[in-house]
């Protein structure tokens, strides 16, 4: 399978999606001061570094599902996406904007790869983030985009309810502990830059 297909209710569900999440980020770091220009900026910043993560992330489960033949849509969850804009506002969020819903024969290897598939897309983000930090293009985005992106792919890989982490668990413990080492790698790599 050589192009993804999408359906209209599947983009209106990843617009959605973006723009809640692009938002909620947005107040959380001007500190619920949405009149201001410090809002507009981070609106901006937002939306490539979070809104692009959350949105390639959900991709990457999505590509790896229709290679599988499998049929595969992400659908928002409004009532996650409203509690991360009002958390938002109080200085924390809890981010859990909707999933790629999947239908088709799905091994625990396919089902580890899938799942693989949304961190591993964050990780090669955080890395060219980071790549773009070291030589010195516009740090303060290319580092919160690191950030974001190391804090996705380490959020989606808690072996817990029906987070990535555990579905790759459960497939191959080599490659969760890895993937793992690859996130904290990023975590220390910004931690020094």
């Amino acid at each position: 399978m050589d192009t993804m297909k999408f359906s209209e209710t599947e983009i209106e569900h990843l617009l959605k999606a973006w723009v809640a999440i692009t938002l909620a980020f947005a107040i959380l770091f001007s500190k619920g001061d949405v009149f201001s220009s410090t809002f507009t900026y981070y609106l901006l910043i937002s939306g490539l570094t979070v809104g692009v993560g959350f949105l390639l992330h959900e991709m990457g489960h999505k590509y790896m599902a229709q290679k599988y033949n499998c049929y595969a849509e992400f659908r928002a969850f409004n009532t996650m996406l409203v509690l991360a804009i009002l958390m938002s506002f109080f200085g924390f969020i809890f981010a859990a904007p909707g999933a790629v819903m999947i239908q088709g024969y799905i091994n625990k290897e396919r089902n580890g790869k899938i799942s693989l598939a949304g961190p591993l897309v964050n990780i090669i983000l955080g890395v060219i983030f980071l790549g773009l930090l070291l030589v010195g293009i516009y740090p303060e985005i290319m580092g919160l985009g690191l950030m974001i992106n190391t804090l996705l792919a380490g959020f989606n890989m808690i072996p817990f309810l029906n987070f990535d982490g555990k579905k790759i668990l459960a497939w191959n413990k080599t490659v969760y502990f890895v993937t793992l080492g690859a996130i904290v790698a990023l975590m220390i790599a910004r931690g020094f830059v």
